[in-house]
């Protein structure tokens, strides 16, 4: 091992701790070990620019600032408030309608969004039903996180896996949301047992549902309605962009500039919602797994994975499934999945066919957030909420519900896959 190489993965384990351990804001040891790598010469300035990946970039940017001016008009209040509304006040229904919700949300708009939209009307809602609402957000983080795992733009790891495995959008759609559809009915069930039966209340608590007036959420109905033309237009342009030959990351930004001409919305309160911490994060984390790539670390990684599975595909796709989940319960999913794609495409170039890893890559990260209250940022935002609420979710109460139905998750996604490619 030369001494760059050191240098590199002394750095990039350094970085990795600090995020880990939040000693240093995620963003700031992100652009820290950035900076080092040019300092220590392992990088240029340029290869650390060729390091990032634009495209994934731009889809969060773009997204970030749609949402921004999307959630202005109303629209996520009212469909919370009319979906308890269709359920007659029944406390079942409306978790259940409240994960499906939740996920459908989640696979087109930011996890952290949805739940920030959802998390408050469901505290609101279990209110006048007089239940504990600790159940209800336990499902709305699992929700978020098999929802976010269905398409391209539903996750950050998709995003990043969709953008360096050249996959469309419908390439997810017919890959991972098939397995999500089939998690979602199990784990739907799962709560049924574990708490269904015991979501029960008067019939007049169930009549004050009924008494909520979704029309007064709606903040600005104009701007509905055109958050509404423009969110079809963009799901539509994302199942075409393979065809039309456009990057997702500037369909996500096309969107967002056309909101912010028609919004009709103050253009710097829009723009300065945008989470650029998470950018400049996302752009450190690029360089610094960079340095690993350009100085071979890499593929030392590549050809030991491929040494001890025998280059055997079904097994290395399996192993990197359960790595993916595992790791990424406890771990943010976002540097693991980072370190994993140039990995994989090291591995590619090896001759060997790597379409199944992606698709474990994803499921596992994805569905993998779901183990413990820290696995996503999702998990965190919802029990910050519920604590502030009067209703702390501790890490051991989430942990023995959340990790056994993770594992169900991805024995689903390990059976999905390994029927697949068999």
């Amino acid at each position: 091992m030369t001494e760059v190489q050191i240098i590199a993965i002394v750095i990039f384990l350094v970085t990795m701790t600090a995020i880990m351990t939040e000693k240093v804001h995620r963003s700031v040891a992100a652009i820290a070990g950035a900076v080092l790598l040019v300092i220590c010469r392992v990088l240029t300035a340029d290869q650390g620019i060729e390091a990032v990946d634009f495209n994934t970039i731009e889809v969060l940017t773009g997204m970030m600032l749609f949402v921004a001016i999307v959630k202005r008009s109303g629209i996520f209040e009212y469909i919370a408030i009319r979906t308890a509304k269709l359920s007659r006040g029944n406390p079942w229904i409306i978790m259940v309608m409240f994960m499906i919700i939740t996920a459908v949300l989640s696979a087109f708009l930011d996890n952290v969004t949805t739940v920030l939209l959802i998390g408050p009307m469901t505290i609101a809602v279990t209110g006048i039903l007089e239940l504990n609402p600790i159940p209800f957000l336990i499902t709305q983080i699992m929700a978020s996180n098999i929802g976010g795992t269905a398409t391209l733009i539903g996750d950050p790891p998709n995003i990043m896996i969709g953008s360096a495995a050249n996959f469309s959008f419908v390439d997810f759609i017919i890959n991972t949301s098939i397995v999500v559809l089939f998690v979602l009915l199990v784990i739907i069930f799962l709560f049924y047992i574990i708490y269904g039966k015991k979501l029960k209340v008067t019939a007049d608590k169930m009549e004050k549902i009924m008494m909520l007036d979704e029309k007064k959420t709606i903040k600005s109905f104009s701007l509905m309605i055109k958050s509404i033309i423009v969110m079809i237009l963009v799901v539509v342009a994302f199942i075409l962009h393979d065809t039309l030959g456009i990057e997702s990351g500037i369909i996500a930004l096309t969107a967002a500039t056309i909101m912010l001409l028609i919004g009709k919305q103050d253009p710097e309160a829009i723009i300065l919602s945008v989470e650029w911490s998470t950018i400049l994060f996302f752009m450190g984390l690029f360089i610094v797994v960079g340095g690993l790539e350009q100085t071979g670390v890499i593929k030392m990684l590549a050809n030991g994975i491929l040494s001890l599975t025998d280059g055997h595909q079904i097994m290395t796709m399996i192993m990197i499934l359960w790595i993916s989940a595992i790791v990424s319960s406890f771990l943010d999913n976002i540097p693991f999945v980072a370190t994993m794609i140039p990995l994989i495409l090291t591995m590619q170039s090896s001759g060997m066919q790597v379409t199944p890893l992606w698709w474990a890559l994803s499921l596992g990260a994805c569905l993998g957030g779901n183990g413990t209250l820290v696995g996503a940022s999702a998990n965190v935002v919802l029990s910050d909420i519920s604590k502030k609420n009067g209703y702390p979710i501790t890490f051991k109460y989430y942990f023995k519900r959340g990790f056994p139905l993770m594992l169900v998750s991805i024995l689903i996604a390990t059976v999905f896959l390994v029927l697949k490619y068999n």
